[in-house]
């Protein structure tokens, strides 16, 4: 399903007339392998810092009439803060607007701000949907993102087509070479999540070919405070496959592979789309609680540090690439992403 296939070893059809894929500094590893899959070398850009922290970026060949894809993953990292990556990515969309490309479309497979998505204080912002005025105002055609943190408000964020992955296909893989035969319960660690737990059970199902149960935990967050004590869902004897968009600190991970331990279930894994281990979750995480932990490569995990240790011995890291090469394949053909989107 995610294999580019195209008229020369993988290469979208008509890809040397129109196609351009360029890969934002910072997110040379993900864009080159991305462009591999696709046949088609990253295309030649600009980066410019000047003295007083003001920047600029341009293409180096021709956009005029170009179907044009931008990659980079909006996260902050040990160069530039999710603002800098955010402000130097809108810019070169507008700048290859002007220079005449046809349609530009955003490949951001982790989105800042898409935490941020409603009030849950007065006055508070909405800071999804300004993020999508943004784009909108420099003329992005398209939006495409990796396991957004509420899949409707992202798509409700945005006037121009706005895609949300899920990254299920992705890991079903990886996690199917772990369990083999046992039993399985995939675990929502909160109510919100249900949606995201489910698309994965049932795609997990149809692959092993068998049943498999679910569960959920209750979490509340206040003021950075995370409470919550139900638990529900037949764990007992099984093998726990708790999913989340995302890790930050691991606290909330660890709260649900403990409560479904005390269900009596057997081991537990983790599998989120990205890794962001925040200050934090290097302790949170070496819990016996969590024996493995699957995550793709949109965030690189940096913050883990270098060589082996408690967490980075759990890890199994999937390459998000093939996804992200297949959606820049059947947009560039105008194919259906049905299959690859949540929606």
């Amino acid at each position: 399903m995610m294999s580019p296939e195209g008229s020369e070893a993988g290469r979208p059809a008509g890809a040397s007339d129109r196609l351009r894929v360029f890969a934002m500094a910072g997110a040379d590893a993900l864009g080159n392998a991305v462009a591999d899959l696709l046949g088609h070398p990253l295309d030649r850009h600009e980066e410019r810092d000047f003295e007083d922290g003001e920047h600029k970026t341009r293409p180096l060949v021709p956009v005029g009439g170009a179907d044009v894809y931008v990659i980079d993953s909006l996260h902050g990292d040990n160069d530039r803060s999710a603002n800098d990556k955010l402000c130097r990515m809108l810019f070169f969309i507008g700048a290859l607007k002007d220079a005449g490309a046809a349609r530009v479309s955003a490949i951001v497979p982790y989105l800042c701000y898409s935490r941020k998505d409603r009030r849950t204080k007065p006055n508070d912002p909405v800071t999804t949907r300004y993020v999508a005025s943004l784009f909108e105002a420099v003329g992005a055609d398209t939006v495409v993102t990796l396991e957004v943190h509420n899949d409707a408000a992202f798509e409700n964020a945005f006037r121009r087509r706005a895609v949300a992955l899920t990254a299920a296909p992705l890991l079903i893989e990886a996690i199917m070479a772990a369990v083999g035969d046992d039993p399985l319960c995939v675990v929502s660690p909160d109510l919100g999540g249900g949606k995201r737990a489910d698309l994965l059970r049932q795609l997990l199902e149809a692959s092993i070919g068998r049943p498999v149960g679910k569960a959920f935990a209750e979490k509340h967050r206040s003021a950075g405070v995370v409470s919550g004590d139900l638990f529900t869902g037949d764990v007992a004897g099984k093998t726990c496959i708790i999913v989340d968009d995302l890790i930050s600190t691991g606290g909330t991970l660890v709260r649900a592979a403990q409560a479904a331990q005390r269900g009596g279930a057997a081991r537990c894994l983790a599998c989120v789309a990205h890794g962001l281990f925040m200050p934090g979750a290097e302790v949170a995480l070496a819990n016996p609680a969590i024996e493995r932990i699957f995550v793709t490569d949109a965030v690189p995990p940096f913050r883990l540090g270098p060589g082996p240790g408690p967490v980075r011995d759990k890890l199994v890291i999937v390459p998000a690439a093939p996804l992200l090469a297949e959606v820049i394949r059947r947009l560039y053909q105008e194919q259906p992403l049905t299959d690859l989107s949540v929606f």
